[in-house]
C-alpha cells in the first residue's frame, strides 16, 4: 500500500487516482500510523508553500513525514511535497522546511527580454543528468513532463540531482537519494509519462502494477 500525505489542501486525489489508474493500491491519510505502516509514502502538493508546511504542522505531521523519507522505504515528494523537502524557501512570509535535502528554494527571475514568464508552466522536457542516471526514467530517453511552479530547488548536497529541465536556466526536475526521490512536475498530469514514472516507484516498493501505460 502507497500512502499518500493529506494534509487537507489542494487537489490530492489526483495523485491517488493516478496510482489507481496503474493497479497500485494508495490511499489519502493524515493518520501517522498509517504513514508508517505503508509499503511507501508519496508527499504530493498544490499552493502556496508556507500553507502546505502549515497543513502538514497543524496535523502533527512534520516528524511523521521526516520517519517516513528516512525509514528506508520508497519516499516520493511531487511539485510542491518536492520543494517542502528542502530547508526552506524564499516564497514568503514562511521560511522553513522538512530538512530532508540541504539547500533552498529560489524564485525564478528571468532576464528582462526574454519572454519567459513566472510561473513556469506547461509541457517542458527532463533529461536525466549524464552519468548519474535516473531510475524513474526510461534508459536513454528525455520524455515531457507537465510543470507548474514559480520556485525552484537550489540544492547544496552534490550528486542529489537526477534529472534537469531547462527554462530561464537549467533547474533540478528529479532529485533522489537512497530510497528518496522527488519531483517538480506533476506525474499525475503528465499523461502516459507521467504514469510511466509513477509505476516505477511503485515497482521499487514492490507493487508492481498494472501494464496500463509501458515501461
Amino acid at each position: 500500500m502507497i500512502a499518500i500525505v493529506d494534509y487537507g489542501l489542494g487537489n490530492l486525489h489526483s495523485a491517488a487516482k493516478a496510482f489507481e489508474r496503474i493497479g497500485c493500491d494508495a490511499m489519502l491519510t493524515d493518520d501517522p500510523a498509517q504513514i508508517a505502516l505503508a509499503d511507501a509514502v508519496v508527499l504530493p502538493g498544490v499552493g502556496a508553500y508556507g500553507d502546505c508546511y502549515r497543513g502538514l504542522a497543524e496535523r502533527g505531521l512534520v516528524e511523521p513525514v521526516r520517519e517516513a523519507a528516512f525509514s528506508g522505504k520508497p519516499f516520493l515528494g511531487i511539485c510542491v511535497g518536492f520543494q517542502l523537502m528542502f530547508e526552506g524557501s524564499e516564497e514568503g512570509p514562511f521560511e522553513g522546511g522538512l530538512g530532508i535535502f540541504k539547500g533552498w528554494i529560489r524564485r525564478f527571475k528571468p532576464a528582462p527580454g526574454s519572454g519567459l514568464k513566472v510561473p513556469h508552466m506547461g509541457w517542458n522536457q527532463v533529461t536525466a543528468v549524464q552519468g548519474v542516471g535516473c531510475p524513474l526514467l526510461p534508459e536513454g530517453e528525455s520524455p515531457y513532463f507537465y510543470f507548474v511552479h514559480s520556485y525552484y530547488a537550489d540544492p547544496a548536497e552534490p550528486g542529489v540531482v537526477l534529472a534537469e529541465c531547462v527554462y530561464d536556466k537549467p533547474f533540478p526536475a528529479i532529485i533522489g537519494r537512497g530510497n528518496i526521490f522527488a519531483c517538480q512536475f506533476h506525474p499525475e498530469k503528465s499523461q502516459g509519462a507521467g504514469l510511466a514514472l509513477l509505476k516505477r516507484f511503485g515497482e521499487r516498493a514492490g507493487l508492481r502494477g498494472s501494464e496500463v501505460c509501458a515501461s
